[in-house]
């Protein structure tokens, strides 16, 4: 596995937030906290590593364009199931 980016939630709040919605919940609160820190590089890692609704993916296209997704290691699963395989690619 690829090292993780940096992380500026506290410990207990990161197992707290692990037993209330699992790591979905972390990855979105790591990339909040980071935001909040100024570190925009680990905090578009730690949303790279959520499941973004496709909707969101579709969004983060049209303002950063494909190459930014693919760039950043997006997983794109719901967005293939609602637009097609080749959304990413499509105009």
């Amino acid at each position: 596995m690829e090292k993780m980016p940096k992380s500026y939630l506290p410990a207990e709040e990161r197992e707290e937030l692990l037993r209330e919605g699992g790591m979905n919940l972390v990855y979105l609160s790591e990339s909040l906290d980071v935001g909040k820190a100024g570190d925009r590089e680990a905090a578009w890692a730690w949303l790279a590593l959520a499941d973004v609704p496709a909707h969101s993916l579709m969004a983060c296209k049209d303002n950063f364009g494909a190459g930014f997704i693919r760039e950043m290691g997006f997983r794109t699963e719901s967005a293939d199931a609602v637009y097609g395989p080749g959304w990413l690619d499509a105009p």
